[in-house]
């Protein structure tokens, strides 16, 4: 990340727009009291222009990746998957107003904003400004370029209505009908201090290290507001949203997200992912509802399972990740093929399991209904067994809550069950894009 008053001068180019009236820089720790909301309006622009086409080679172009922050819809859902995830779950602080929030979306929006062009969260930055008062930004992403970075923010249903029913900031009446806790599921041990919350950030970057700047210093930003409530870092994409990104594979060694809803598909993103303008609440229109789940996979106990019994339980081969009905990858899968047709890898009555994951969680046998899915692996060091404190961090955007809740309901009698835990869980309204010069999450606020 670069700053200004960079003495090398190779600040990417900015415009200086007019401030936006009402925004409150006071979350920003260092920040001079003229600098403003300036910042806001230049995603537009100066991160329009810098961008990378979606499609090209991420391999040979990560580091000069850059999406803008503003636009229809929120950065880092259809966003070519990156390699680093860093997530956050905040709450806002006992003490906050319905002033507070507000100027915590405007201050985190602006910040963002600037980060995802690989500037730092304000002009002064790290080194730019007084040395007898701390540093706007921490400073540990400074000379490392944007790396694809995209930070998505949410809100939880406790930040509309507690779990007492208070309405702390006026807009209850607001509220998504579908925003409910999720209900609990088979295989669920979940710890309540790492699930929910009232808000969260999703920043996802090419670089670890840019991602977790990110989080750091919104974090930093929401000092006096909210508090951070658990967060989880990710690695090694489990999922694509383009074409041209191979399938990746989780910690089972499997490929995942073959049958991913992908970016160019609009009219699978307007059915399943995008929420309707006829949808409630209004102000959700072009957002989306995020769920994250943690995941912990029992590495041993899978390792020692035979690969054919690997393959059964999953529904594909674990070479090339064809359907175990027969074909390469992207062959559709035939349920109804028998066994013998397989070869000696399938066993039952039909070459894919009835209880196999590919087959419960398959849109044809769910009434169509698909989610874009874009988790991570995760490893949090060793269980006091010695075992891998390991496994996924589920992430997935759909329409409505209710897909999510239909899909894990049918993989009930999913045979990786015996193999997972669901030790972590959380509901998000995903808002729409913030335009030029506005905030995450303004519609709320009419």
């Amino acid at each position: 990340m670069t700053n200004e008053t960079d003495a090398a001068g190779a600040a990417p180019a900015e415009e200086s727009p007019a401030p936006t009236p009402g925004l409150s820089r006071r979350g920003l720790l260092g920040l001079a009291a003229g600098v403003g909301a300036a910042g806001l309006a230049l995603g537009a622009g100066a991160g329009a222009t810098a961008g990378v086409a979606v499609g090209r080679s991420r391999a040979a172009h990560a580091a000069a990746s850059v999406y803008p922050f503003f636009g229809a819809h929120q950065a880092g859902i259809t966003t070519p998957v990156q390699d680093h995830l860093h997530f956050a779950s905040f709450d806002m602080g006992a003490r906050a107003t319905r002033e507070d929030l507000i100027e915590l979306l405007q201050d985190w929006s602006y910040a963002a904003a600037r980060m995802s062009q690989g500037l730092d969260v304000s002009a002064t930055g790290a080194v730019g400004g007084s040395p007898e008062a701390p540093p706007d930004d921490t400073g540990e992403a400074l000379g490392l370029a944007a790396n694809g970075l995209t930070i998505t923010i949410g809100f939880g249903p406790t930040l509309f209505q507690t779990e007492d029913g208070v309405d702390r900031y006026g807009i209850a009446a607001q509220r998504p009908p579908q925003l409910e806790k999720l209900p609990p599921f088979l295989g669920d041990d979940l710890d309540p201090l790492g699930s929910g919350g009232d808000l969260f950030v999703q920043a996802c970057a090419d670089d670890p290290q840019v991602a977790v700047h990110a989080v750091r210093n919104l974090s930093r930003i929401a000092f006096g507001r909210a508090t951070l409530r658990w967060s989880q870092l990710g690695f090694g994409k489990t999922s694509k949203t383009t074409a041209d990104q191979a399938t990746p594979r989780n910690l089972f060694g499997f490929k995942d997200g073959t049958a991913n809803i992908l970016a160019d598909d609009t009219a699978a993103l307007d059915e399943h992912v995008w929420v309707g303008a006829g949808d409630e609440p209004a102000w959700m229109a072009g957002g989306s509802y995020l769920v994250a789940r943690k995941i912990a996979m029992h590495i041993e106990v899978w390792d020692r399972v035979r690969l054919a019994e690997q393959e059964r339980i999953i529904g594909r081969d674990k070479g090339q990740g064809a359907p175990l009905s027969g074909g390469v990858e992207t062959t559709a899968p035939d349920f109804a093929a028998s066994s013998a047709a397989a070869g000696p890898a399938a066993t039952g009555a039909t070459a894919i399991d009835a209880h196999s994951h590919v087959r419960l969680a398959h849109p044809d046998l769910n009434d169509g209904v698909r989610i874009l899915r874009r988790g991570y692996n995760y490893v949090d060091g060793n269980t006091g067994l010695g075992r891998l404190d390991a496994g996924l961090f589920f992430l997935s955007y759909q329409r409505s809550p209710a897909q999510f809740v239909g899909l894990q309901k049918a993989l009930s009698t999913d045979l990786m069950n015996e193999y997972l835990t669901h030790i972590g869980s959380g509901l998000w309204a995903v808002p729409p894009g913030a335009a030029a010069g506005s905030y995450v999450g303004a519609g709320l606020f009419v």
